[in-house]
């Protein structure tokens, strides 16, 4: 039973897991900032913002040690979702348990470390494809000769759902990671032949559960239907044992409403059934997310009532009682064979493609995840896909629990990351310099060449080396990569009838650019900072395409002057910014002022993410000319209110 938790600094996050261990929770998982998940320092300048805001920032090991203080890793099972720099901060686990007295081989717990899925979904990916499926082959190899009860990897598809995925995707997508894994672990020799059912057995998977309950049971009896197929026949896998579907899940946040949150609780509790009421498909761990996440950071308060739900499951109910109720049920039976035989034929075609890492490079499996994405996002605004309190039954009571927004969630003191940056500063003038940099030459050394990363790694830990540091050697001899968009690939999603909401946004598009000179209307839509949550922008970039915009989308993880200069250099008639990770405080601002400087000034700047109302109102205060969160699920309607900024900047009528 876990909170997936981490905020501000070590210390307060500590704190914050000693309560939770407290209240019964029976494990540990670890939400690391964004910086920290991207390999950059505290003081870059790409973190400003960013600090301490969706997790915990770990620049060194003195930040790893202060985040478990007085909690015995030896004895705690920790989840760790990291995975662009996974073998960093393992590499700080290992040496701060070594520190406790630890010892290693007892450790358990799970390093993510599943980078397609950041290609695809959430993007906090770092080097191309190649390199980063060596650092997650090392880990791998490093975990089972000496770290034998660690996860080394988590197959992950729970994102794959939330950037629109459907089950056969989820699996499809997911299997096929697996394999590219697991065939470049034996690839690579690192690993006996007579051990190879050890690394078969240390894959875990972390799935996510929609409310669709019965299509997502019957999604997970495919699931190890397949794995266990996967595995005796592809790697000759004979012990049941290393064939065993071993998976987490986090239950959907996708669902999750600012409209009437309260109906999240519900959903919670059936997307929690879909992976526990079935014996022969039950997840190994559970973590929920709390019913306020579409409105901002949840409290304390707010992640223990998630904890209670699961602990009212396990000790209140039968549940946990029996064998498998659905067993011999035809119906499910029958819709497991359905999505069984689907995901098998869509990972024969990923195949075809020459595996899942060619069809990440060729924008393939992006460009099938945002049309997927388009289409659900469509049957919602029709009315044909019903969200109680969003699209049907959207009248409502005074809640007390939004009574005061701005107490419903909990906010991040904006100090905290000048603490953050102070400390680093201190880090770095109290160690051993000699040593750190002797450290990185080795680390780059052996990334140029085909050594095991993880020795390496662990010397840069104890010698004081920071994670930008670790990450910038390896941007040296690895590079960077810039994932495909899969906005222009897209197909279109909805239907521009002649009397339908998108034709008449569509002849609105192309009026306003007559009035204007001519042309077509340009959007910029940007991803400021680095969050990398980019499928709510990927939705409006492609229906503004459909409405006849000219769209300019560059994907995530730029700097705000990157985006002006985009801006400027487009001569766009509207810039949007896309943020989730709730640094727009910091970022919006900045744009709009290096608008002003550069003479762009008149130019509307529109903001969407998840933005409590108090930010929402020094934004517009600030400039911003409209502000849309998860209650504005209607996109075609997000669009015609950007073509009514751009008529009010240039004086036009409305």
């Amino acid at each position: 039973m876990r909170t997936y938790a981490g905020h501000s600094t070590a210390e307060a996050s500590n704190e914050l897991y000693r309560r939770n261990l407290a209240k019964g929770q029976t494990g540990l998982s670890v939400a690391f900032d964004l910086p920290t998940q991207t390999g950059y320092d505290p003081d870059h300048v790409l973190a400003r913002g960013e600090v301490g805001r969706v997790g915990v920032p770990v620049a060194h090991l003195g930040d790893m040690r202060r985040l478990f203080r007085d909690i015995p890793l030896e004895r705690m099972n920790t989840s760790m979702t990291i995975n662009a720099t996974a073998m960093w901060l393992l590499a700080l686990l290992q040496v701060v348990a070594e520190e406790q007295g630890a010892d290693i081989a007892a450790l358990q717990g799970t390093t993510q470390n599943d980078i397609v899925k950041e290609y695809l979904s959430r993007g906090t990916h770092v080097f191309p494809p190649g390199p980063s499926l060596r650092l997650t082959t090392d880990l791998i190899t490093y975990a089972v000769h000496r770290m034998p009860r660690w996860n080394p990897i988590n197959i992950c598809s729970y994102h794959l759902q939330e950037a629109g995925a459907t089950p056969v995707q989820e699996i499809a997508y997911a299997m096929s990671t697996a394999t590219a894994v697991l065939d470049a672990v034996f690839a690579s020799g690192q690993v006996p032949e007579e051990r190879r059912g050890e690394v078969v057995g240390r894959i875990s998977f972390f799935v996510n559960a929609g409310v669709r309950f019965v299509e997502e049971m019957c999604k997970m009896r495919a699931f190890g239907r397949i794995w266990n197929t996967v595995t005796r026949e592809r790697y000759g896998i004979q012990d049941p044992r290393h064939r065993r579907f071993r998976y987490g899940v986090q239950v959907n946040s996708l669902g999750l409403t600012e409209a009437q949150p309260e109906n999240n609780v519900q959903r919670i509790v059936l997307e929690m059934l879909a992976v526990t009421l079935s014996k022969d498909a039950r997840a190994r761990a559970v973590q929920l997310p709390a019913w306020n996440e579409a409105l901002g950071l949840p409290r304390p308060w707010d992640q223990q009532w998630s904890l209670r739900i699961q602990q009212v499951l396990a000790y209140e109910s039968d549940l946990l009682e029996y064998d498998d109720i659905f067993a011999g049920s035809r119906v499910i039976e029958a819709k497991v064979a359905e999505l069984t035989e689907a995901a098998t034929a869509e990972m024969a075609h990923i195949e075809e493609l020459g595996g899942v890492m060619a069809a990440v490079e060729s924008g393939y499996l992006k460009s099938r995840l945002v049309a997927s994405h388009a289409r659900r996002r469509a049957r919602i605004e029709s009315g044909e896909e019903k969200i109680v309190g969003v699209n049907v039954h959207d009248t409502t009571e005074p809640s007390p629990l939004t009574a005061d927004l701005d107490t419903a969630v909990m906010t991040v003191d904006p100090a905290g990351e000048a603490r953050v940056l102070a400390g680093l500063e201190r880090w770095r003038s109290g160690r051993d310099e000699q040593r750190a940099r002797a450290a990185l030459d080795t680390l780059r050394d052996a990334a140029a060449g085909t050594a095991n990363l993880m020795a390496p790694t662990l010397e840069c830990a104890r010698a004081g080396v920071t994670t930008g540091e670790w990450a910038g050697a390896l941007r040296e001899v690895f590079g960077e990569f810039r994932a495909p968009t899969g906005v222009t690939s897209a197909p279109v999603a909805v239907a521009a009838e002649d009397a339908g909401p998108l034709a008449e946004v569509r002849r609105r598009v192309a009026a306003t650019a007559a009035e204007l000179g001519g042309g077509r209307l340009r959007l910029l839509v940007g991803k400021p900072g680095l969050d990398g949550h980019s499928n709510g922008a990927e939705q409006i970039a492609v229906r503004a395409r459909d409405a006849g915009f000219e769209v300019v989308y560059q994907g995530i993880r730029l700097t705000p002057e990157q985006i002006v200069a985009a801006a400027v250099a487009e001569d766009v008639h509207c810039v949007g910014l896309s943020i989730l990770s709730g640094s727009h405080s910091a970022l919006v601002p900045d744009v709009l002022d290096r608008l002003r400087r550069a003479g762009a000034g008149d130019v509307p700047v529109v903001v969407g993410g998840i933005i409590p109302a108090a930010d929402a109102k020094e934004l517009r205060a600030a400039g911003v000319a409209a502000v849309f969160t998860p209650r504005d699920f209607g996109i075609t309607g997000i669009v015609d209110r950007i073509v009514d900024e751009i008529r009010l900047a240039n004086k036009l009528e409305v």
